[in-house]
């Protein structure tokens, strides 16, 4: 079902009409399940639920054939993304597959392989769109340097790719930078919370003037209620959003 959400006003940087991303959030990482942050360090790539998570969405996207006609299939660096991309690529059909470092989730710097536990003892909690100047540790990326990097490699894709359909595995936090920069959310995206699922997609199509935003957090392959879904493969929501909101739990 169309959400139907749109910018207000034209980007300053033109986009073929048409022109559609859908942006694939990694399945479950080794990160996730154990709570640590992984930029190019700590990141060791999909756990075995992750991994059925994207056979999931690629099983669906076989059988519905809602993603045909792609063109292109871009990932970030990162090994989890990259893992991701490779499940989803048999099933795209003819489309050019490359990796850019722009899509990567935001660079941590030295806190790259901490528990967040760790990171909250050595440097203070800090969640999404808060103090989006401050660096999340020295050497890495503040909020506002994430944002900025995410929109950026997101225009230039549609601007390779006018009109076509680009599918792209990445992160929540480019997820994220979409929702925040294509719709023009106030204060950074401080004043909401956008959880989206592992192997979810969400869509964006260009209708000529304004985004549109297709789908968000569609993760329909996830149904935790399936009969064939014994391992639980749909998580509420990840572990940084737990420590904000200690009554969220995992659905089993």
């Amino acid at each position: 079902m169309a959400i139907a959400l749109e910018r207000q006003f034209a980007p300053e940087r033109p986009v073929a009409p048409g022109s559609r991303l859908v942006i694939v959030r990694h399945g479950e990482a080794v990160s996730n399940a154990e709570d640590l942050i992984a930029g190019h360090v700590g990141c060791r790539g999909l756990t075995e639920r992750g991994r059925l998570q994207v056979e999931a969405l690629a099983d669906r996207l076989a059988s519905t054939g809602e993603l045909d006609g792609a063109t292109a299939l871009y990932s970030s660096v990162l090994r989890r993304a990259v893992e991701t991309a490779e499940i989803l690529l048999p099933v795209l059909g003819d489309v050019t597959y490359r990796t850019r470092c722009e899509l990567c989730e935001r660079h941590p710097g030295e806190a790259d392989g901490l528990s967040w536990s760790e990171f909250d003892e050595r440097y203070g909690p800090l969640l999404p769109g808060e103090d989006p100047g401050r660096p999340l540790s020295p050497g890495g990326e503040s909020w506002l340097q994430l944002l900025d990097r995410a929109e950026e490699a997101l225009y230039r894709l549609v601007e390779e790719h006018p009109g076509e359909l680009v599918v792209v595995s990445s992160h929540g936090g480019v997820i994220e930078a979409s929702l925040i920069r294509f719709l023009a959310l106030p204060s950074n995206g401080a004043l909401v919370r956008l959880f989206p699922d592992n192997a979810s997609m969400t869509e964006w199509v260009y209708n000529g003037s304004r985004w549109w935003l297709v789908r968000f957090n569609d993760a329909a392959h996830l149904d935790p209620h399936r009969p064939d879904d014994p391992v639980g493969l749909r998580v509420l929501a990840p572990s940084w959003v737990r420590r904000e909101e200690p009554g969220l739990a995992e659905r089993a």
